[in-house]
Order: C-alpha cells, then structure tokens, then sequence
C-alpha cells in the first residue's frame, strides 16, 4: 500500500471513530499580534550542572556592578522539570510605547518613568520603566492578563527545551543585551533570533514582568506540575550574599528575559530574576509582554480541522482538505500534523 493510501485510510478510519461525519472547524483567527502555544509538556528550569555548563564573559556590566559569575549566581534555576501547561496565546511582541500611550490616552493611568527620554520613548520601542501594577492593569485593559513563569518560558524555549529562543548556541547577533546598541531596539527586531513559536526578543531587549512571585526555591518543592501559577505567598527575601538574593530584600515578583543593559547570563531562556512589584528599578530595561487562556474548545477545533482534512482527501475532495488544513493552521500555525499534511494534499492535487 502506498504512503498516500494509508494516510488516506487513516483518514477515514479516524472520521468514523470522530463519528459519520466531522463537523467543520469554526472559523478562528489568532488575535492580532500574538501567538498561539498548544498544550502539552515543556521543560522548565534547568540543572545546576548545566547552568554552569555555557560560557559566561564577564562584561563591563559585571564589573561595573562588581557581580562575577558562577553556579551559585544560577541556583534559582533547578531542578529541571516537566510541566504541562493548557493552551494559551502570548504577545508576539513586548509591549510598545505606541500601544502603551493608546491605554494612557484611554485611561488616564500615570506615564511610566522614562517617557519623556528621547532614547526610549520612539513608538516602535518597547515601553519601559513600568512597575508590576502598571503592567497588570495594561494587560487587563486589553483583555489580557500577564503570562505565568511557566507560560513565558515554554514560549521562549519551544518543545524541545532550548536554552535560547533561537537554539542551544548563543549567538550574539540575536539579541540586545550588554549595552551593545545603548538602547532598546524597536519590538520586532531581531527576527532570527524569534523563538520556536514566533515570540519576539524573549532574549535582551527588556526585562519582562510575569506574573509568579519570586522564591528562589520553588522549583524544588513544587507541588503541581499541571499549570503552575508560582508561589502562593511572596518569600521576603533577607540576603544571604549570593549573586541572585544579595542586592534587596523584599517581596518580589518574577521578571525574565535579560535587557539591553544587563549581561549574557541574563538571556538564558532559563535565567530567573526578581524585583519589587512596586518597583521600576530597572527602569530604563524593564517592561513586559501579554497573554491570554486560550478558548476551552481551540485544541479541539484544531483537530477537526486536522481529521476533515483527513476525510476530505479520502473523498478525493483535494481543495475542501486544503481548506480544512489551513482553518488548523490559522489557529496554531507550527501545528506538525496539519503541517505535515500540507505538502501530501499539494502533491495529491498534482496528480493527473
């Protein structure tokens, strides 16, 4: 039997186990600007044999700051472990000052710190100097919320747990970090350096709020793997000389990503840092990106579409069954089945 006749087979089988007939994705379209994530398992954190494991230079960031690396600077990040998040959608860029001064002009919210600097303030830059509270109200006005930890960081690693948005090798021409452009850059720069799910600047740029509070140990005792939202309660945080707790304390908040100011270390996919939810105090490399729940039946429609098309080349009906792939793909666009499918439908439309 050929490829094609038992994909085509496994078509029908499956359409008769759906029922006689599939009924017909609804029409679905991504919100503008942002990404859809699929649920399912990811990585999360990172063993402490491996955070010690990739090259760190120490910058003029780090001897400015008097900060030498070393395994301990990386004890928040472990151990890694499988989570598995429900599907959701997150911006596919942070959020800019175009788009920051449409929610000021609608609400009347105070301007952020650094507004007025010729520097930061272009309408295509990310907006900074925004303390947690400003970020979450944003997010609500929008109709958004802000990502978990766990969100955020599935969406910079991809399934296959990288350490870069863009891969396991840091490349440095990917990213804004260290002061090399003395600014930040504008929201969807840095293309080749997207992530698996198309996120933009997940590494440099901005440090970016989430919406976990911080305790360096959490990973240690977590209790749920399914979704998980960070601590219930904030750790006061009272210094114990190591990299990652000795600069405040406090009760802090989750912030990721690394900045245009801030070292190497910082843009791992799995470097974790923290500041006060009150606080802009990395002001001029701090701002955040979006997300929101996914619709309860978004997984399910995608399936539709992946088993019509399935039926419809069963039927011989080529045009219907590229129809149905690209409704699937409208809603999760790296979808491997329905991208796999593609091709087989485009070859069988070919054929005499």
């Amino acid at each position: 039997m050929t490829v094609m006749g038992t994909v085509v087979r496994a078509g029908l089988v499956m359409g008769i186990i759906a029922g006689a007939s599939v009924a017909q994705a609804h029409e679905a379209e991504i919100p503008k600007d942002m990404v859809y994530v699929g649920q399912g398992p990811s990585i999360m954190g990172l063993d402490r044999t491996e955070a010690a494991a990739p090259t760190r230079r120490l910058s003029l960031y780090d001897k400015r700051m008097s900060m030498p690396w070393s395994a301990e600077a990386f004890h928040d990040e472990g151990p890694a472990h499988t989570v598995f998040l429900d599907s959701y959608l997150i911006d596919k860029y942070e959020v800019s000052n175009k788009d920051y001064g449409e929610f000021i002009k609608a609400t009347g919210h105070p301007a952020p710190a650094y507004w007025d600097d010729p520097r930061l303030n272009k309408p295509q830059q990310p907006v900074v100097g925004v303390n947690w509270i400003d970020a979450k109200t944003y997010c609500e006005y929008r109709g958004k919320r802000l990502p978990t930890e766990a969100e955020w960081e599935k969406a910079a690693r991809g399934p296959n747990g990288n350490l870069y948005p863009w891969g396991n090798d840091f490349d440095s021409n990917k990213a804004n970090y260290d002061r090399h452009h003395n600014a930040t850059q504008p929201v969807d720069a840095h293309p080749e350096g997207a992530s698996y799910y198309g996120v933009y600047n997940m590494a440099g740029n901005v440090f970016e709020w989430v919406a976990d509070w911080y305790d360096p140990k959490y990973y240690g005792r977590l209790e749920t793997m399914v979704n998980p939202t960070g601590p219930e309660k904030p750790l006061w945080l009272g210094g114990t000389g190591t990299y990652v707790d000795r600069l405040t304390v406090g009760e802090k908040r989750v912030i990721r990503g690394g900045s245009w100011i801030a070292p190497e270390g910082t843009i791992r996919s799995t470097h974790r840092f923290w500041n006060h939810p009150l606080n802009n105090s990395y002001g001029v490399g701090l701002g955040f990106r979006c997300a929101k729940t996914a619709p309860a039946d978004w997984e399910q429609r995608i399936r539709d579409s992946y088993i019509t098309a399935l039926v419809e080349m069963g039927r011989e009906r080529f045009a219907e069954a590229q129809q149905a792939v690209a409704r699937g793909l409208a809603m999760d666009p790296v979808n491997v089945e329905l991208l796999e499918l593609r091709p087989l439908i485009e070859q069988s439309m070919k054929r005499p």
